[in-house]
């Protein structure tokens, strides 16, 4: 991303759509209102301009994500799920919802899809909500005390809803649905293509949905296919 005084606020995000979820961070409007530059919007919002610029700068900065997760201990990947994943999914439910609200309300008229999209979004983002408490509250914590167990050399453990199995079981109907939603909702954006003539809010949404679904594959691949199986075969262990 190239710095530059002559660019407003519109040209940033026009150049790269991923810059109106900073901008729409510091509650600065990148639509209607884009027509100024970083310096004057800055100054309107009492944002600090230097902050604004390096979260700009640093908007495509690749991060280093290819990791051997399979080598990793289950408490550590825990941890990882929790602190990449599932800090990702709730700093982003909120963002989305403006957009997809929004959208809705303006555009709902000419493009039915998106009044269906923002039903949709609400309605996995009510699930993700709840899931994440439920892996939080009860599989992780059981997941923990297996690895504790292991480690401390002990014959057995209880659990009071029974095998891990149990929970395991609705985390991952649960995964399914929430990616069936996101299918339905890749088909009803032509796969996040936005309209020609969409607006920059428009552009947005559609972005940040797929950023969103491609994040909750590999939040999923982690659990469906590493953490939960290795859970269950720890589990054997004190049978």
């Amino acid at each position: 991303m190239v710095m530059s005084n002559e660019k407003t606020v519109a040209d940033y995000v026009t150049e790269n759509i991923k810059t109106a979820h900073i901008f729409k961070k510091h509650g600065i409007d990148f639509c209607c209102g884009g027509g100024i530059s970083i310096e004057k919007a800055c100054a309107k919002k009492n944002v600090d301009l230097a902050v604004l610029e390096k979260e700009l700068s640093e908007v495509d900065a690749v991060k280093d994500l290819i990791e051997d997760y399979d080598k990793w201990d289950l408490d550590f990947l825990m941890i990882y799920i929790e602190n990449v994943h599932h800090t990702y999914v709730r700093e982003s439910l909120p963002l989305i919802s403006q957009y997809a609200n929004k959208v809705a309300k303006v555009h709902g008229h000419h493009y039915e899809e998106v009044v269906i999209i923002n039903q949709l979004f609400h309605e996995v983002a009510n699930e993700l909500t709840s899931h994440l408490q439920k892996e939080e509250q009860v599989l992780f914590p059981l997941i923990k005390q297996l690895v504790t167990a292991k480690k401390e050399g002990a014959k057995n453990i209880t659990a009071p809803f029974g095998t891990v199995n149990n929970p395991i079981k609705m985390m991952e109907h649960e995964h399914e649905n929430a990616g069936d939603i996101f299918k339905e909702i890749s088909r009803l954006t032509n796969n996040y293509t936005p309209p020609a003539e969409a607006c920059n809010t428009f552009k947005a949404l559609y972005a940040k949905l797929e950023e969103f679904e491609q994040d909750l594959h590999q939040h999923i691949h982690l659990e469906n296919n590493i953490l939960h199986p290795k859970a269950i075969e720890l589990e054997q262990t004190f049978i």
